[in-house]
């Protein structure tokens, strides 16, 4: 069950970029998704981490967020389908905007939700923040019929 707390309200404070806003946490809450959905994460990581990682480069820090992370995960009955490093643009701007991609499976928007307010998960979460400069979270499911 989602949190509307005070720890996860700090969360949706964040002016950074890798945050969702409380609009975008709304329109998550009212979108149709039922069943299992994959979260799409887009990723640019700072040259050099920041707060709880300084010190060590953003894709160390993100490391040690995605290692933190797996029992959060495993909890909720989530799994990485992929992670990939980004390579080399062919459609889009000349620039390689990303440096990995994720997809996370998870059963359900709601356990989605619980892993994402669960207060001990919070804490794990600033290793993301101190190694990303930008990112993109979208939630996806597969195509009905296809």
């Amino acid at each position: 069950m989602l949190r509307r707390g005070p720890v996860l309200a700090d969360l949706f404070a964040s002016a950074m970029p890798i945050t969702p806003t409380q609009p975008q946490l709304e329109a998550l809450l009212a979108a149709d998704l039922e069943g299992p959905i994959i979260m799409l994460n887009l990723l640019r990581f700072k040259d050099q981490a920041d707060g709880i990682d300084a010190g060590v480069s953003g894709r160390e820090a993100y490391r040690r967020y995605a290692e933190a992370t797996a029992p959060f995960l495993e909890r909720v009955g989530g799994r990485l389908l992929l992670a990939a490093d980004a390579k080399t643009m062919v459609i889009g701007p000349e620039v390689l905007e990303w440096d990995m991609a994720l997809m996370v499976e998870y059963p359900s928007r709601e356990k989605f939700l619980e892993m994402a307010s669960d207060p001990d998960y919070l804490a794990v979460h600033e290793h993301r923040s101190a190694a990303l400069s930008d990112s993109r979270l979208i939630a996806c499911q597969p195509p009905s019929g296809v």
